[in-house]
């Protein structure tokens, strides 16, 4: 294993880490910040890069790289998701990391920011392929995770499986069942009434405020969402429910479209059985890329960063993005956007909704008592209708974009943690 608290190098191009950096010293410069207090919320506080064999179910080993990056510790125990994708490197998870601190300031839960990664397809893999791998890998990090110290959750292609197996694996460890180590983990082990549908459920009531901000009525508004996974597909529920027509979906495989308003519930279940969206009777089948370009009043990119670019920003006709998806609007996309007067909704606000969530499981745990789901649903609306008005209000104070009022507010919160804190020795 390799361990590094060193400054993270320089990103050498673009991509998320140059993106989060660039977020980060538009803030640094908006609230004053320079020096030493600059260096430390640029540089993560742990770095550790892990190799993660795995034997394969033909008896073949096959080895994987693995990391995981705590980016702050100031205002609490990290906290930050699992994410299993060929994409996965150092550079990735620096960046995710580093927003899941600001994320986690936002809404005032008491974490700092983590994330970690394998650089894996899970498709190309048995379940049972998969469960040896994460226990592997949950060895391999043992050292630094812990109910006190950093509690993962899931990310892109992870879920409550993964989350049980790494449980396991870290009680075993521990000789004791230790289920505050992870949240995101099935009911049945502790988990959360609320917690598998709570990131897509704080996009919805973000995207309502955001309507209701630009004075629009959600019975009379389109909308179209790019991803139809752990954060889409509950979105475009939730968002139908509320009276948003979702004109059109995508997903790895494909997208579908249909100018009268997809039947999300019936769509869901194709898309259970087929795996896919592909082929929903009654839509036209589109271009996946041309989801973020349609004539519609709300996107909603809810699939992976960078997406919107400096090609294609231009052509975005919506007058609201909601980011669902971490990262997903590029610095040079961010500011075409701003110019043409769409109202983009950041990341570390509009998918917030999750780490509210798995916060709670967490305080249960620790109390060893279980909320109801509607306790649940409420306390998170609270939260994140708490938290759009911080934004929204800053915003207006100081002549900011959200995305700009949001990083500054909540640097701003770490910052005053990292000075009453001080310094040690």
């Amino acid at each position: 294993m390799t361990w590094s608290t060193t400054e993270a190098a320089a990103p050498t191009g673009a991509g998320p880490l140059t993106d989060a950096l660039s977020q980060l010293d538009n803030a640094l410069e908006h609230l004053g910040i320079n020096g030493g207090i600059k260096k430390m919320l640029t540089t993560p506080r742990r770095e550790l890069m892990v190799s993660v064999p795995l034997r394969r179910d033909d008896g073949s080993i096959a080895v994987y790289s693995g990391y995981r990056v705590q980016h702050n510790f100031s205002r609490g125990p990290a906290k930050g998701g699992l994410r299993y994708s060929p994409s996965v490197d150092l550079d990735e998870v620096r960046a995710l990391a580093m927003w899941m601190t600001w994320k986690c300031a936002l809404v005032d839960v008491p974490y700092g920011g983590a994330k970690g990664g394998i650089a894996i397809d899970p498709r190309e893999h048995s379940q049972a392929e998969l469960e040896r791998v994460t226990r592997r890998y949950t060895s391999e990090i043992l050292p630094i995770i812990g109910p006190t110290k950093d509690i993962p959750a899931p990310d892109i292609g992870t879920d409550e499986r993964t989350m049980a197996w790494m449980m396991d694996t870290y009680s075993a460890a521990m000789g004791h069942t230790v289920p505050g180590v992870v949240t995101g983990k099935p009911v049945s082990l502790g988990g959360s009434y609320g917690r598998a549908s709570a990131t897509s459920r704080g996009v919805a009531h973000i995207a309502l405020m955001a309507l209701a901000a630009r004075g629009m009525d959600p019975s009379r508004t389109t909308a179209s969402v790019q991803g139809f996974g752990k954060v889409g597909r509950d979105a475009a529920r939730f968002l139908a429910a509320a009276g948003v027509k979702v004109l059109a979906v995508s997903d790895i495989d494909g997208a579908v479209y249909d100018e009268r308003g997809l039947d999300i519930g019936r769509l869901s279940e194709h898309a259970e059985r087929h795996g896919s969206v592909e082929g929903f009777e009654g839509t036209e089948a589109i271009d996946p890329a041309s989801i973020l370009t349609l004539d519609v009043d709300l996107v909603v990119p809810a699939a992976v960063e960078g997406v919107l670019t400096a090609e294609n920003a231009g052509r975005v006709r919506a007058s609201i993005v909601v980011e669902g998806a971490n990262g997903p609007t590029t610095r040079e996309a961010d500011a075409i956007l701003n110019d043409a007067g769409v109202l983009v909704v950041p990341d570390i606000l509009a998918n917030a909704g999750g780490v509210v969530v798995s916060y709670f499981e967490w305080v249960q745990a620790n109390q060893a008592y279980q909320w109801s789901e509607r306790d649940v649903n409420d306390r998170l609306e609270e939260r994140m209708t708490r938290a759009w008005h911080d934004v929204v209000d800053y915003a207006g104070a100081h002549g900011l974009s959200y995305r700009e009022a949001a990083t500054a507010l909540a640097v701003q919160r770490v910052t005053e943690a990292h000075r009453l804190r001080g310094l040690y020795p």
